[in-house]
């Protein structure tokens, strides 16, 4: 992998992982009704369920790649195609107000429980698995070991991830109150969809030349 490849994947994980999806939310919620601090529980839920996933699919993508010699250029076109898909998805989306689901909770909830909850939102994201292999191949320099490549994708996404975690955590009820918007929904709908659409744009015309 090369350091300009690392750096692609980094900002685009940034840009991504900052968007409001299943687990964000469900950490802005545990912070609102908690406190940051307690919510940390449910943010090791979250990562560990990522981290399993993203993993195994790093390790069967692995396998299949060194199994199969045209099977990295199958996952390269299929990902592009489903980075567009998703691109075109986000921007069309419904611009109603993102619900937080900040509900009350008893504050005596245990941090066993909250983890339980944090892995249950993470591992229960199908979306994933085909994230990770649309995505993660399209960094991994196909003449060099693979498996070590996809190593170092996988830590780094958790480390973007884990930040953001800690930005939805400490933002707490003001972050909630502008996500509660439908022009900020609006906002996030399209910055994701160009991103995603401005992915598979440059994988394709990578291809191409």
């Amino acid at each position: 992998m090369t350091l300009h490849g690392w750096w692609l994947f980094v900002g685009a994980v940034f840009l991504l992982c900052g968007t409001p999806g299943p687990n964000m939310l469900h950490i802005l919620s545990r912070s609102v009704a908690l406190g940051a601090r307690r919510s940390v529980a449910a943010m090791a839920g979250c990562l560990t369920a990522l981290v399993l996933v993203l993993a195994a699919s790093a390790a069967g993508l692995t396998t299949l790649l060194l199994a199969l010699p045209g099977a990295f250029e199958v996952l390269r076109y299929a990902g592009v195609a489903y980075l567009i898909v998703l691109g075109i998805k986000a921007w069309r989306a419904d611009v109603a107000p993102i619900d937080v689901g900040a509900g009350a909770l008893p504050r005596t909830v245990s941090l066993a429980a909250l983890f339980r909850g944090g892995f249950a939102i993470g591992i229960s994201n199908p979306k994933l698995l085909l994230f990770a292999a649309a995505f993660l191949p399209q960094f991994v320099t196909r003449s060099a070991p693979q498996g070590p490549q996809f190593a170092i994708l996988v830590v780094t996404f958790a480390a973007v991830e884990c930040f953001w975690y800690g930005v939805y955590a400490m933002g707490g009820r003001s972050l909630s109150a502008h996500l509660a918007r439908p022009a900020v929904k609006r906002a996030f709908n399209r910055i994701t969809g160009i991103i995603f659409l401005g992915f598979g744009a440059a994988l394709l015309r990578a291809k191409a030349a």
